[in-house]
């Protein structure tokens, strides 16, 4: 492990751009692939606490996989396919690289209660509209799929940081 806590959260930081980049660029199993060898080196080099960083890992991926596959199955997000029965790999792979960030380089946003509701409804519809413009994915309808994706961040990010608080406390700094 980094011994400095300002390398793991610049490597904490770089791995997740990397990450959701590869996921973007090659969105299938590639893409999930590669997040699979970040998660490692997630592990091996910024982890401080590995089996409780990854329950926590765990437990927001599934969150945000079922709320990405509702979005599918409502129409808000798209594959071009129109056909995804359940959140495809590498969207399940960018939550999981995304949850290594909360306990490390996005740690900030959770010191102060009001920066969760004001940052994530704009950032995470925002990073859905740039794996659009890449390709990876479709807004049908950008506002109201925009404001769908706000709306749903608006409570996920909140509800992320508060379990983490609670069932995870050794995570929080």
């Amino acid at each position: 492990m980094i011994a400095s806590e300002t390398a793991r959260n610049v490597l904490n930081f770089l791995l997740f751009q990397a990450g959701w980049f590869a996921c973007v660029f090659y969105p299938g199993l590639i893409g999930a692939g590669i997040v699979v060898i970040f998660l490692v080196l997630h592990f091996v080099l910024v982890s401080q606490n590995r089996m409780t960083e990854l329950q926590f890992i765990g437990l927001g991926t599934v969150v945000g996989s079922v709320l990405d596959g509702i979005w599918f199955r409502t129409g808000i997000l798209d594959d071009g396919s129109g056909q995804v029965m359940l959140t495809p790999p590498w969207l399940v792979a960018i939550w999981a690289i995304f949850m290594t960030t909360l306990s490390h380089s996005l740690d900030w946003i959770s010191k102060k209660a009001w920066l969760p509701f004001v940052l994530a409804p704009f950032a995470g519809p925002f990073a859905y509209w740039s794996a659009s413009q890449l390709g990876a994915v479709q807004l049908p309808d950008l506002l109201p799929s925009l404001i769908a994706l706000g709306f749903g961040w608006l409570v996920v990010f909140p509800l992320l940081l508060f379990a983490r608080k609670t069932l995870y406390p050794e995570l929080v700094r």
